[in-house]
Parts: structure tokens; C-alpha cells; sequence
């Protein structure tokens, strides 16, 4: 099973060449990138029936070992991440190929689309599997060079805009995240996350500080939590639906995977547990707000992504393998639910020839199949029982609620508070784009557009276009995977809190990765 660990990132990468050199072949490459996520996502399922089953998967690239050579690990963390996102990425394909099949390849020009989206996705499954902090640094950069060329596909004036503020910020994060690990390597002489883990102890307390602030901040970014989000609403909605769909649901959650392997294994300590936690608390806030006050609603569900991290920095905050737990539960949760409402989204553009809930209404009657598939994932974001988006917060709150601190309970109300405006923010899209009828759109006043703004550079309503059979296929197995998340919400959890007690601190993640590293 070893030999499977590497085959998650070559088989997209080798696809995407493969892809490039049949770029006149539209149909051709639809087959190689369906086929190469297919197998990824396979392998994945393996990967997480294995780990889970027994014990971690370490791979030595080269034959070079720990910790000289490259080190591949899949935990039941990883594996987890692993199968969500290949689940997600092979969605969004099914997507945007019926989206390019409808409309030729003026949103998505395929001989370009494919073999990047490949190459991104090689990214998040190489940053998920990453041994030591530079294969992590690696990843993170092959996914945002592939992420450059997509959210500008078409060459429009806001998506440059929007593209350039996105590799301004992405840049900076990643200059930073580099000299942070310039600075670990200086001070322990590693960049084996194990290794790091087993000398970080020796360094002194206000150098650790530093090493972790640094860290944090590089990760903070791409994570997208508060006051370093402000970059995400301007930047996601305005990339064609099929691509705000899986930057939606995947990048910033490679963030967040990587904040949970600094907190549990680098720096395990409780020091920085109580900023992470106010940090927690402005993120949730600070983004539910922002959301109430939009009328687009790509915007508006951008700002609930922002808000939502707050809730997975809150799990891994709380410093307890019970948050830990809570917080893996409610990624894998979020990157489902999120991706479905954006590929929603998207369906609601195309029959509605606007995402703006002012020039939206009567689609329930007009498109009821695509109400019911925007109205089930809302529910779940807004965290309404039995969803898994409910499950998700109790868990949160409980794990809170065994801290039992000031700032604990605080966070828990808060939580509940975001929680109600989150579904607030969506009723309000249901009532105006679906139960409103269409005739009372124009010059139509109430109080649930009092104080809404629309998204910068707006544009006008285009003509509506028919819905592909694909794309509304490919929602509705989203959906039907968001609901199977609550259908099948304790064994999902069960594994969630195997890989949370893993991560309870870094030494069964050290003895599996670097064997005999105690005896040194």
C-alpha cells in the first residue's frame, strides 16, 4: 500500500502533461482529467481504509531516510483531506464540463483549464501528504501558480483586477511562510515536521514565539482568518462559477490543515491559545457581518466562508483533542457544503442571468429543482438540525464547554449568534431570488434589502441561458454528499476523533514518522 502514497500527486501531474500535449483535443482531455481525479479519489479511499485500520503510511522518496530525503505521510488526517477534496475536484470538473460543453470555451478555454486545474490539484493533495515543511511550502505553491492562471480564465477587466489582488496577497503569504521556514531551519536544523517537533523543545521560549507568530501569519493568510481575509470577498466571486467553486471549498481549508499541523506538532503548546481563540471570535464575527450586508450572493457567501474559519480556528484553538476533533469534523463538513452552495450559485446565475438577489426572483417556480438544491446546503451552513453543519457546532460548543473558560464560553455564544445570522444572510436569498415573484422584482422595497450593497463592479443582469443536465447533476451529487454527511455522521466523526487523539500532542506523529528519534 506504500506505493499508493506518491501516486495522489503523479497521477494529475503526469495527466496534466498528457493534457497539454493533446490540447487540441477538447474531448480527450475531459477523459484524462476525469479519469486521473477518478483514480485519485479511489486511491484516496484506500489510503483512509488503511490508515485507519492500522497505522500511519511513511514514504522515504529516493530511498533517502529520515529525515535527509522527502518524506510523504498519510494519517487518518491527511487521508481524510485527501478523499474530501478528490470528492470535490472530480464534482467541480463534472461541472465545468457541462458548463464548457453548453457554452464553448469562452469561461473555461479547455486547452488551458484542464492541465492546470490537474496541476492544482496535485498541489493540495502534495501540501495534504507533505512530510516536512518545504514539501509543504512546495505544494502550496504549485496549487497557487495553478490558482493564478484560473481566476483570471476569460481576461476580463475585474478578473485582472481581482487576480492581481489575489497574487499580491498569495505572493506575500508565501515570501513569508518561506523565511519562516528559513528561520526554523536556523534554529533547529530541520525541516522534517517530526524532527522540527523533537528539537523545538530546546530552543528558547521568545525565539519559539517568534518562529510560531511567523508561522501563523504566513498560514493565517491563505487560511483566510481575520484581519488577513480581506483579501477573499473581492477575489473569489468574480472567477467563472466552476473555479470560485473549488477555491471556495479547498484553498483556504489547505490553510487551515496546515495551522492544525503547526498547533499540534510544532508548536503544542498552549501559549498562543488564547489569541487564536479572540482571532476565532473576530473571524466568525467579522465575516457573518459582512455577509448580511451583500446583495450579491457569490459576495455573500464568501464572507460566510471567512466567517465559517472561525469556527475550524476555534476546534484547533481550544488546544483538546476534543476541539481538534471537532475542527476536522467541520472542515470536511465545510468544503462539501461551501462547494455545493457555489456550484448552486452558479446554477442561479445561469437561469436567473444574475447572482444579485435585487434582480433575482420567481425562480422557485421558474427553477424548483434548483431551489431545492440551493435550500438543503443552506440549511446545513446555517446549521440547522439534524445537518452535519448542527453536529459540527455542538461539537465545537462541547469541546468549549469542557474548557469551560471565560473566553470558551464567549466563543460558544458567539458561535450561536453567527450561527442565526449565517442563516439569516441565506432566508433572505431564498425569499428575494426564489419565493419573491418575478414581476415584483422591479421597484420592490422591503426591509430585507435595507443596508445591502452590491459586489464592485457589478454588472447588469445578462440574458438567462438553459441549465445543463451535467451541471445540475454534479450540484445535485453534492448535495446528496452534504446529506450523506449527516446520514453517516458518526463514523465520519469516529475517524474524526481517531485523527484528533492522534494530534493530541506530537509523539505518536514523531514515533511513526521518525522511529527512534527518543533515543537520540
Amino acid at each position: 500500500m506504500i506505493s499508493l502514497v506518491p501516486l495522489v500527486v503523479l497521477i494529475p501531474l503526469v495527466a496534466s502533461a498528457l493534457a497539454l500535449i493533446v490540447g487540441r483535443r477538447p474531448g480527450v482531455q475531459r477523459l484524462l482529467t476525469i479519469g486521473a481525479l477518478t483514480a485519485v479519489l479511489v486511491i484516496s479511499v484506500i489510503l483512509l481504509v488503511v490508515v485507519d485500520g492500522d497505522a500511519p503510511l511513511v514514504m522515504e522518496l529516493g530511498g533517502w531516510e529520515v529525515p535527509f530525503g522527502i518524506v510523504l505521510v498519510v494519517d487518518r488526517l491527511s487521508a481524510l483531506m485527501l478523499v474530501v477534496s478528490a470528492t470535490v475536484l472530480l464534482a467541480v470538473l463534472i461541472f465545468s464540463v457541462g458548463q464548457g460543453l453548453a457554452d464553448g470555451d469562452s469561461e473555461t478555454p479547455v486547452s488551458i483549464y484542464y492541465p492546470t486545474y490537474l496541476i492544482l490539484a496535485a498541489g493540495v493533495f502534495n501540501a495534504f501528504i507533505a512530510g516536512d515543511l518545504f514539501n509543504l511550502y512546495v505544494g502550496f505553491e504549485i496549487l497557487l501558480v495553478a490558482s493564478y492562471v484560473l481566476i483570471t480564465l476569460g481576461g476580463t477587466e475585474q478578473r485582472i483586477r481581482a487576480g492581481t489582488t489575489y497574487i499580491i496577497v498569495s505572493l506575500l503569504s508565501s515570501v513569508l511562510f518561506l523565511a519562516s521556514i528559513a528561520m526554523i531551519y536556523g534554529a533547529v536544523g530541520t525541516v522534517n515536521i517530526a524532527q522540527i517537533s523533537e528539537r523545538m523543545g530546546g530552543i528558547p521560549v521568545d525565539v519559539q514565539i517568534i518562529l510560531h507568530v511567523s508561522l501563523l501569519v504566513a498560514f493565517g493568510i491563505k487560511a483566510a482568518v481575520f484581519p488577513l481575509s480581506f483579501w477573499l470577498p473581492d477575489s473569489y466571486p468574480t472567477a467563472p462559477a466552476p473555479v470560485t467553486a473549488v477555491f471556495a471549498g479547498l484553498l483556504t481549508k489547505v490553510g487551515v490543515y496546515a495551522i492544525i499541523r503547526a498547533e499540534t506538532l510544532i508548536f503544542p503548546g498552549p501559549e498562543l491559545n488564547p489569541a487564536l481563540m479572540v482571532l476565532a471570535l473576530l473571524t466568525m464575527v467579522i465575516g457573518v457581518l459582512g455577509a448580511v450586508a451583500q446583495a450579491d450572493i457569490k459576495r455573500l457567501l464568501s464572507f460566510t466562508l471567512v466567517s465559517h474559519i472561525g469556527y475550524m480556528i476555534l476546534g484547533v484553538a481550544l488546544g483538546t483533542a476534543a476541539g481538534t476533533s471537532a475542527a476536522i469534523f467541520y472542515i470536511v463538513h465545510h468544503i462539501v457544503v461551501q462547494t455545493t452552495l457555489f456550484l448552486a450559485a452558479g446554477l442561479i446565475e445561469r437561469r436567473g442571468g444574475s447572482t444579485s438577489i435585487n434582480q433575482l426572483g420567481g425562480l422557485l417556480k421558474a427553477a424548483p429543482l434548483i431551489a431545492v438544491l440551493f435550500f438543503v446546503p443552506a440549511l446545513n451552513l446555517g446549521g440547522i438540525p439534524p445537518f452535519s453543519g448542527f453536529l459540527g457546532k455542538l461539537a465545537l460548543f462541547q469541546a468549549s464547554a469542557e474548557q469551560g473558560t471565560p473566553l470558551a464560553y464567549i466563543l460558544m455564544a458567539a458561535g450561536a449568534a453567527v450561527s442565526l445570522l449565517t442563516l439569516y444572510a441565506l432566508v433572505r436569498v431564498w425569499n428575494l431570488a426564489f419565493w419573491r415573484p418575478a414581476s415584483d422584482v422591479e421597484g420592490y422595497e422591503s426591509d430585507l434589502l435595507a443596508n445591502v450593497s452590491e459586489a464592485p463592479g457589478a454588472t447588469t443582469t445578462q440574458v438567462n441561458r438553459t441549465t445543463p443536465k451535467l451541471m445540475t447533476a454534479a450540484t445535485a451529487g453534492m448535495v446528496v454528499v452534504s446529506v450523506a454527511l449527516t446520514v453517516f455522521a458518526g463514523p465520519l466523526y469516529a475517524i474524526s476523533a481517531r485523527a484528533g487523539e492522534n494530534l493530541e500532542g506530537p509523539s505518536y506523529y514523531v514515533d511513526v514518522v521518525f522511529p527512534g528519534s527518543n533515543d537520540e
